[in-house]
């Protein structure tokens, strides 16, 4: 009887967590947008009956620039509520701009620097507004550095035995990746981009043989996952790669890393999963 209601209590509790989160992510894998895709963002987000969006620039070294091209698929459709906020480092947050981005319909955030992002934004009342938003019944979007910041452990695509960035990985070894934090909407997965055609199979995997707890999640461009609660849905032109590390299996040689029983699936548009 004891472990029954142990079990119940669990349970409910599980499931009032669950409750608190009524938003919804659209990741998206960078690279430009198909129409259907910038359609199920609007549809997702509600904005054809009201409410407003939300830009956030700062990944981008030409803000400006961003928030104008994010606009302009939206400004096409009918969607004239867009506002760009480019919060800047070490200058005062604005309260109307906090409050905004917490009763926005969508959060867009661009590509750039996933690094310069979340150097402007940790620790600030915007990470803790744009949580309150997607718990609310936001929608939360992003592209390439976008959708970097979803995780809570974030590749920031730099390799620390190498001093020149590189887009690809050329091998997979030990203390290799950085990883920061990001914005935390996904506790339990790691985020990559323009997976496919920049092969960035290597440091995906790198990063779920360092950190087994998490699946590794890679969109290729055009593509993004909607999620709602743990389903995801497969957006867009091309495909969604998941890999994990079920045996948390970890070798290391000569600072070669292996692994064993690793596994890994292909999504296709209008495929389904769940997360774990």
């Amino acid at each position: 009887m004891k472990k029954l209601i142990i079990f119940l209590f669990t349970l409910g509790t599980l499931t009032v967590q669950a409750q608190t989160i009524k938003g919804k992510l659209i990741i998206i894998g960078g690279g430009s947008r198909p129409d259907d895709l910038v359609e199920r963002i609007i549809a997702e987000s509600g904005l054809k009956t009201g409410g407003y969006c939300v830009i956030l620039p700062m990944s981008s070294e030409d803000p400006d620039s961003s928030v104008y091209y994010a606009s302009q698929q939206f400004l096409e459709r009918g969607i004239k509520n867009l506002f760009g906020f480019n919060f800047k480092k070490d200058q005062p947050i604005k309260a109307s701009w906090i409050d905004s981005i917490r009763m926005a319909n969508l959060i867009y955030i661009t590509g750039g620097d996933q690094t310069r992002f979340m150097g402007i934004a940790e620790g600030t009342e915007i990470v803790t507004a744009i949580h309150d938003a997607y718990k609310r019944g936001a929608v939360v979007s992003g592209t390439s550095a976008g959708a970097a910041v979803m995780s809570k452990l974030m590749i920031t695509g730099n390799e620390l035995k190498k001093k020149e960035y590189a887009a690809t990985f050329e091998t997979i070894e030990s203390n290799n990746i950085e990883i920061k934090t990001g914005l935390g909407l996904l506790t339990t997965t790691i985020i990559d981009q323009h997976f496919l055609i920049r092969s960035r199979h290597n440091r995906l995997l790198t990063a779920i043989i360092e950190h087994p707890e998490m699946t590794g999640i890679g969109i290729d461009e055009s593509t993004a996952i909607l999620v709602n609660g743990k389903n995801v849905e497969v957006l867009g032109a091309s495909q969604v790669l998941v890999y994990k590390n079920p045996a948390k299996s970890r070798v290391i040689k000569n600072e070669k890393l292996g692994a064993r029983k690793i596994t890994v699936d292909v999504y296709l548009p209008g495929e389904k999963f769940i997360l774990p």
